[in-house]
Order: structure tokens, then sequence, then C-alpha cells
């Protein structure tokens, strides 16, 4: 089946574009306001009346400018605090002079918080304290002194810029640390669905050679041991890794990118529930007995192709270790929230200690195409196991299909 690639895009600072974007509309339309009523008080009105028409026509034409990162440009950055520290310094010729000694807000008042702000989310703390330094000399050059009321306001945007500033490294950092699990998590999926597919196949038709091989002798003996090494050297694949670390990068206009590959599923034909009965049906045999209920046992078909994919994978492991001449009960119970499947035989039994070898082994067969698979559809797997008195294997599978499984899949087509 043909791959595909489906990518995430994460961003935990788009939130701090948007409400910058709000505030620099709210915060010009205050200090208008300010400047309004208290437009008597002005000795050049003109001149504040001119600032003000830049600063508007400035705020509403370079809102798509703090959407994101990229649209940011160190230009814009460069603009915007120019206008801010050019207000601040026009007010000593535009207001009282007894205004601005009893501490009257400058021309841009609050709304120069925002461009210092909008270093701080581009770039960081370094950036913001970068922007804060020149707004804090211009705030003293037009005070004239350093007042107690201008140094507090100083400080305060200064170590709030810079204070935002780190939290959006931190946020950014995290996000990446976030996006590179997840592209682990889908790889390590992804390789356990080819590790249980293998194991399913190719894996059991090499060993098989290579057992009839040596029964057989000659030059079929030869053949069956390339095909044990060769499964050995699959073997040895599979457990180590077969899907290459995914990528993560890093797009400025949108955060984290998370590119996941995807394997489409099989057409169903039909969205509908399957009859998990008929899917068990052919395993039963001379020495497979099946008892199931006399109603239908319905889970949605990818669920029931996996139960029935594990059931096979226990009675292969019936057959493989506990001989030709073992039994096996299949029992299915449907269960109000869930469907129970037990397989069971007579056989010798799995001494302990023996599945923790093969798995180190590279021996998958119970914990990718058993466990793994009930684990991918939330459901579980417990094998009980007493030397000499056979095995049973208990598949549990919740009805309702698990919610991370489904939005794993989401992508899928």
């Amino acid at each position: 089946m043909a791959r595909r690639e489906r990518v995430m895009r994460m961003s935990v600072e788009l939130p701090l574009w948007r409400a910058l974007a709000a505030y620099r509309v709210l915060t010009m339309l205050y200090a208008v306001g300010l400047f309004a009523t208290a437009y008597d008080e002005f000795v050049r009105p003109g001149v504040a009346v001119g600032y003000y028409a830049v600063l508007s026509v400035w705020t509403l034409a370079t809102l798509p400018r703090v959407q994101n990162a990229a649209a940011c440009t160190k230009r814009f950055l460069a603009v915007d605090l120019t206008i801010a520290l050019t207000g601040i310094l026009l007010t000593p010729f535009a207001d009282a002079h007894q205004r601005i000694v009893d501490g009257g807000p400058t021309l841009p008042s609050i709304w120069t918080a925002g461009a210092v702000l909008a270093f701080a989310i581009k770039g960081g703390w370094r950036w913001a304290a970068f922007a804060s330094t020149p707004v804090a000399v211009a705030n003293l050059i037009e005070r004239g002194a350093p007042a107690h009321d201008t140094v507090h306001n100083v400080i305060l945007v200064w170590v709030a810029s810079i204070a935002i500033g780190y939290v959006v490294e931190v946020a950014r950092a995290s996000e990446r640390t976030l996006a590179r699990a997840l592209e682990i998590e889908a790889a390590t999926r992804e390789r356990e669905r080819l590790a249980r597919d293998i194991h399913d196949g190719v894996l059991q038709v090499l060993a098989m050679v290579q057992r009839r091989g040596a029964v057989i002798g000659g030059e079929a003996a030869e053949l069956g041991r390339m095909a044990g090494e060769q499964e050995v050297a699959l073997r040895t694949l599979v457990s180590g890794g077969l899907v290459p670390v995914s990528r993560v990068s890093e797009d400025e206009s949108e955060g984290a990118v998370v590119r996941l590959v995807d394997v489409p599923e099989e057409d169903d034909g039909d969205d509908g529930p399957v009859d998990l009965r008929t899917l068990l049906a052919p395993f039963a045999a001379a020495r497979v007995n099946l008892a199931e209920p006399g109603a239908p046992v319905l889970l949605p078909p990818p669920a029931a192709r996996e139960v029935a994919a594990a059931v096979g994978a226990a009675l292969d492991n019936v057959r493989r270790h506990a001989g030709q001449d073992a039994r096996a009960w299949i029992l299915v119970e449907d269960e109000p929230d869930s469907v129970v499947v037990t397989v069971r035989d007579d056989g010798p039994g799995i001494p302990e200690g023996r599945l923790a070898q093969a798995e180190g082994e590279g021996r998958l067969g119970v914990a990718q195409s058993i466990r793994g698979r009930l684990r991918d559809l939330g459901g579980g797997a417990e094998l009980i196991s007493t030397p000499g008195q056979g095995t049973e294997v208990e598949l549990t599978v919740p009805k309702a299909p698990r919610e991370n499984n489904q939005r794993g899949k989401a992508g899928r087509r």
C-alpha cells in the first residue's frame, strides 16, 4: 500500500500574536481617547493630531504584520519601535509642561508596550531587552529627570517584556520537544505494525523453509540453512527498527511541523461493523474448537481484523511450540463494553522467562502480533501459562474505538 505523508502543525505562540494584534488596536484607541479628553490642555494639539493620525493608520494597516513570526519582520519591528519612540519624544512639544511634570501620559501611552512585546514574541527575551532600552531612555528624556513614576513604568515594561520573551522561548522549546515525541511515537507504531505483518508472513515462511529443509536434507538443507540465516537477519532488523526517525522542522509562520507517515487502511467497502464470528470461523478445524455466541459479535472492521490476526498468531504459536497434535479452544464472549476472545491449548506450557528471552532474540510473536495489536486497539492481551498444563491467551478489545487510535488514523484516506 502506498504511504502518505500527513503534516500536522503545532503553534503555542499563535494565540500570543492574536492577543498582540488586539492589544495594539485597543491601546491605540485608548491613547486617542486620552488625548480627546485632555485636548484643551495641549499647547500644540496639532502636533498630537498629526501623530495620532499616523499612529492610527500604521496600527490598522500593519495588523497582518502581527499575525505570526514570519510576517513580523525586523524592518517592521524597527519602524514600529521608531514610531513609539517618536511619539514619546514629541510629547514635550505637544503637551503642557505641567502635565508632563505631574506624570501625564506620553502621546503613544501604553501603545509603546505593544511595540516592545512584538520584539519579545518574535525573538525572545534578548530582543525584548534590546527594545526596552531605547524606550526607557526616551521616557527619561521626555520627562527631563528620573522621576519615581517614570522609573517605575520603565522598569515594569522592561521586566514584563523580558519575562514574556523568556516564556516564548520556553514555549517554543517545549513545542519542538512535543513534536519530536509525537513523531517518535508515530514511527514506533509504524515499526510495530510492520513487525507484526512481517512476523505473520515472511518470518513464518522462512522458519518453515528452515525446518522442512533440515528434514528433507540435500540441497534443501542448504536452502533451509540460508532461510534460517535470513530469518535471523530479518528478526534483528525488525527488533532494531524499520522506520527512520521522523523529521521535525520549525516554520516561523506556523510553529513546529510534524510529518507523520500514514499507511492507508484497506478499503472495507462498508463503514459498518462486522461480525467477528465470520473472521474466526476459518480457524475452526479438527483440533481447534470454536465456541461463540448465537448472536453476531459486532466490531469496527479494523478492530475485528486485528483481533482475528491476533487469534491466528496465537494458534500459530500453538502449532509451533505445542506440536501438530495439540488441541486448541477458541472462546468468544460478547460483553456489554468489550469483546473477549480466549485461546487455550493443552500443550506443555511456556517456561518462566521464555517470553522475555524470545523478545530479546527478535521473536515478536507475542510482543507484537498479539499484545501489540490489542494495545493499539485500546485493549489488552493477558497470557497465562503453567508448565505442563497448557497456555491461555485472553484478548480483550473495547467496543468503542479508542480516541487516540482514531485520532492517529484521522489523516489516513
